[in-house]
């Protein structure tokens, strides 16, 4: 995949200020080279200083559509006092590393996980430049049969 650097910096701008992330927090993109980085985009946050870095692969990336990905990590910036106050909540009522910890943070995150990535979804449809949402990730899971048939040995 070829990646258009200016153009990928010109979306992240736009999407910094649709998404009203500035003038609150500085943020910057940042771009990994590192062929063994699993990831197509992350997010650094310091809370205290209000600072982001949005990394995204340059090398490798997963996704095919990199403004989605923008968007996505953008989100887990919007909704980080969420996450802030959900691990807080956690650690006061739950040992961390107990099962109940980690299965009730588990639910948390993947809670939000998929509320980033329907956020990030609607907001691309709406405002994007790119529309087309990437499948990339779908192409190595199982199918429906599959899963299906896997079950059938639990008789």
């Amino acid at each position: 995949m070829n990646i258009d650097v200016t153009s990928l910096q010109q979306l992240f701008d736009y999407w910094c200020k649709k998404l009203r992330i500035i003038p609150c927090w500085d943020v910057r993109l940042e771009f990994v080279d590192d062929v063994s980085w699993n990831k197509t985009g992350d997010i650094k946050i310091d809370c205290d200083t209000k600072k982001a870095i949005v990394l995204i692969n340059r090398v490798n990336p997963k996704y095919e559509n990199l403004e989605e990905v923008l968007v996505h990590e953008l989100f887990h910036l919007k909704l980080y006092p969420l996450d802030q106050v959900t691990e807080s909540l956690l650690s006061s009522h739950y040992k961390e590393g107990t099962p109940e910890y980690e299965f009730v943070s588990d639910q948390f995150f993947l809670s939000l996980e998929q509320t980033v990535e329907e956020l990030a979804k609607c907001f691309l449809l709406e405002f994007g430049e790119n529309k087309e949402l990437s499948f990339k990730n779908c192409q190595n899971r199982k199918s429906f049969n599959e899963l299906f048939d896997g079950l059938k040995s639990l008789k």
